[in-house]
């Protein structure tokens, strides 16, 4: 008993020490890991945090409080036809869509906190590589 008592003991000394003579590696740094650029200032805001609730038209009365909204797009599910929870709101100016981001980022919406800021532009995607084979057939 006593032997198993200092084997018990003596294991976590030997794991620090097995544990100390190898220095660990760092964290990775978390200038990796940080958030892209804000996007420069346009007429086109980029709404998240919709409930499954709003439509489009709810978003457009939303935002149409801090100007002339010219295009309101909640996008939905192809299927069951339900917000994927954002959506874009396009006013006739920048000014009006700097007050709507001042008046509705961090709001609620239909029960939710909705956050509003610039949207990005689209990166362009490379067309599919599918070497003249048409998509969707089996070969023969």
């Amino acid at each position: 008993m006593a032997m198993r008592a200092a084997a018990t003991a003596a294991a976590p000394r030997g794991l620090r020490r097995l544990f100390s003579s190898f220095p660990l590696p760092p964290p990775p740094s978390t200038s990796a890991t940080t958030a892209p650029p804000p996007a420069e200032p346009s007429p086109n805001l980029f709404v998240s945090g919709l409930s499954k609730r709003t439509t489009s038209e709810g978003l457009r009365e939303a935002f149409s409080k801090f100007g002339e909204v010219v295009h309101a797009k909640v996008v939905t599910d192809r299927v069951s036809g339900y917000s994927k929870g954002f959506g874009f709101v396009r006013y006739a100016t920048v000014e009006q869509a700097a007050e709507g981001i001042k008046g509705m980022d961090g709001k609620f919406l239909d029960g939710w906190v909705i956050f509003a800021e610039y949207a990005r532009p689209r990166t362009p995607r490379p067309p599919p590589e599918n070497d003249g084979i048409p998509s969707g057939r089996p070969m023969y």
